[in-house]
């Protein structure tokens, strides 16, 4: 089982700047970690992804050159740094992994709340 902890979040103007952090524990390999977010009334939506012990990353289409995912092995920590933020990336912040031999996201944090004002 893998247990992840996320944190980071907060309260900023647009524009501003935030590092999530989420910090995963337990027995089972990860092969990959991510990070999706959920505004309220809306679909848990994919932002991010970065494998392991790979360069391997995708983001989503909205955080194209604003977001940046980035990892440290040996901290066991995966990382979001948003930057330009606006309102409309007001939601709370899951990360999730996928442990090797899996294909899907089987593990998630409990997640963080980001709000950007205007």
């Amino acid at each position: 089982q893998v247990q992840l902890v996320e944190s980071g979040g907060g309260l900023v103007q647009a524009g501003d700047s935030l590092r999530l952090s989420c910090v995963a524990s337990g027995r089972t390999v990860i092969y990959r970690m991510g990070w999706f977010r959920q505004a309220p009334g809306k679909e848990r939506e994919f932002v991010a992804a970065k494998a392991w012990t790979s360069e391997s990353t995708n983001y989503a289409d909205s955080v194209k050159g604003r977001f940046t995912i980035s990892r440290d092995n040996a901290k066991n920590t995966v990382y979001l740094q948003m930057t330009s933020l606006k309102p409309e990336d007001t939601a709370v912040y899951y990360c999730a992994a996928t442990p090797i031999g899996a294909t899907e996201y089987g593990y998630w944090g409990q997640g963080t709340q980001v709000t950007v004002s205007s």
